[in-house]
């Protein structure tokens, strides 16, 4: 998959596209901007992997911040969220939850 190609397919901020399963945890193409809600997953850990702009991540205990071409594992139970200033495009994995299961947008 060409990933720069495939955000194109994004409209707008907040948009998902699925692009797969690995280990059972679906995959997808995001773009972010603002500050997401904390989440925490219980089953599995959450992938993030930063194709184009600034992305921090940040738990209960520290921040870490993210730039293009840079990836970051945030352990099974570990509380976290989003925040962007600007927009940034991220490849992503976490755990199903009933809302994804529906279809809709996963939980960053």
């Amino acid at each position: 998959m060409n990933l720069a190609h495939a955000f194109t397919d994004l409209s707008g901020p907040g948009t998902t596209r699925p692009v797969g399963m690995l280990h059972g945890q679906p995959v997808h193409l995001v773009r972010l901007t603002g500050t997401g809600p904390w989440r925490q997953h219980a089953t599995g850990d959450a992938l993030f992997f930063v194709t184009r702009g600034h992305l921090r991540v940040e738990s209960r205990e520290r921040a870490v911040d993210l730039e293009a071409g840079e990836l970051l594992i945030v352990p099974r139970g570990v509380e976290h969220r989003t925040l962007t200033t600007s927009e940034a495009l991220v490849l992503m994995s976490a755990p199903p939850h009933d809302a994804e299961a529906a279809g809709q947008a996963p939980p960053l």
